[in-house]
């Protein structure tokens, strides 16, 4: 593999496919960046480096940007961890990785280096160690983002299989690191921490990487991955407590101090579905306690014997706790400081709605109080 070779990478906007294409030219490469028109591209520069306007869904403006290409790093994919149109999360990470892999044999690539993700993973029957072996079936993964994965990586597996597809397949765990810009849902979780808007959690365990060791791995798969194999890229087991306790001690400020007795992949952070549901019942207490029923999902992470081991925690997966109204008010001050809630009818909100753009009202809040004026006057 010659310096100044042509390769085609995909994701170039986002986290790791910065990272990745920040090796890439530092390797000596000659990248054809594909960026949607809508992505953010400012921060993408370097010698040999020329953008390409065009959609991983639109399979012409694949092969447009592949032809003469000799590489391929499919790295784009949709990385919401909830989606209220499934389908949208699909057509990326599925069907546009159809298109990658499709065009990829149908102009001749050499080797294709495919992102998938540790989502694709399962836990031995016998509780043993995963490893690159072990495949979780798509009905036993929650939310449209895994099973998205698991039906993609399928897909590229099949390919390899059943036609040929040179393609080697990397799986990142947790990575965190700089230049993450929008940030990833775990860059949230940090920046809530760092801004000390994190006051509960619920404990597990998370394998974090940094960014530019998956981007390196992506590298070692091109030059020394087998056809058809796959590789976790992952760095350390991390207590989350352990992460949020050091994030708060860099900064100077307080751990959160609400901790559940029971394992998950996010924090129980406030949202606005909580908020909404709570609002009548909790404001109405001027203290105490209140009882939580959580329901649990996702998957933890822990070592044994110096091996990485990956459980998936079912639907059915729950745990009871008692929050005080003191620790609740203390989440609203921090996602929602001085607001409320107010739940109308579908077509009252249509006509507030009509009524907000009759007056080129930019806000919400300026179309009630424009009413409330005008009422009072």
């Amino acid at each position: 593999m010659t310096r100044g070779e042509h390769v085609l990478l995909t994701g170039a906007s986002g986290f790791v496919g910065a990272a990745v294409l920040g090796k890439l030219i530092g390797a000596g490469f000659a990248v054809r960046a594909l960026v949607r028109p809508t992505s953010p591209h400012d921060h993408l520069a370097g010698p040999g480096l020329t953008l390409v306007p065009g959609d991983m869904r639109d399979r012409s403006s694949v092969r447009a940007a592949m032809v003469g290409c000799r590489y391929v790093f499919h790295v784009a994919a949709d990385y919401r961890l909830w989606a209220r149109a499934r389908a949208e999360v699909f057509e990326s990470n599925v069907a546009g990785t159809r298109h990658v892999m499709e065009e990829s044999l149908a102009v001749g690539i050499e080797r294709v280096v495919y992102t998938s993700s540790v989502a694709t993973l399962a836990l031995r029957p016998d509780g043993t160690a995963a490893d690159e072996s072990s495949s979780l079936p798509e009905q036993h993964a929650v939310g449209a983002y895994k099973r998205s994965k698991i039906a993609a990586e399928r897909l590229v597996r099949e390919m390899i299989a059943e036609r040929g597809l040179p393609a080697v397949i990397v799986n990142p765990s947790t990575p965190i690191g700089p230049g993450d810009r929008r940030p990833t849902p775990t860059g949230r979780i940090i920046v809530a921490a760092a801004s000390g808007r994190l006051p509960a959690f619920v404990e597990t365990g998370l394998n974090l990487v940094h960014v530019d060791d998956v981007a390196e791995g992506h590298l070692a798969a091109l030059h020394r991955g087998s056809i058809g194999e796959r590789y976790i890229l992952g760095g350390q087991n991390v207590p989350f407590s352990q992460m949020l306790a050091d994030i708060a001690a860099l900064l100077g400020r307080p751990a959160p101090r609400w901790r559940l007795p029971w394992f998950a992949t996010l924090p129980v952070a406030c949202n606005f579905d909580f908020n909404v549901g709570a609002t009548k019942y909790f404001h109405g207490l001027e203290g105490g306690e209140v009882p939580l029923l959580l329901l649990l999902s996702g998957t933890v992470f822990d070592e044994t014997g110096g091996a990485l081991r990956m459980t998936q925690l079912p639907w059915t997966a729950e745990t009871r706790c008692r929050m005080p109204i003191a620790v609740w008010r203390e989440m609203m001050a921090h996602f929602y400081p001085d607001s409320a809630w107010l739940r109308v009818p579908h077509a009252l909100f249509d006509r507030l709605g009509a009524y907000k753009r009759a007056h080129h009202l930019a806000t919400w809040e300026l179309a009630l109080a424009r009413l409330l004026d005008t009422e009072l006057a």
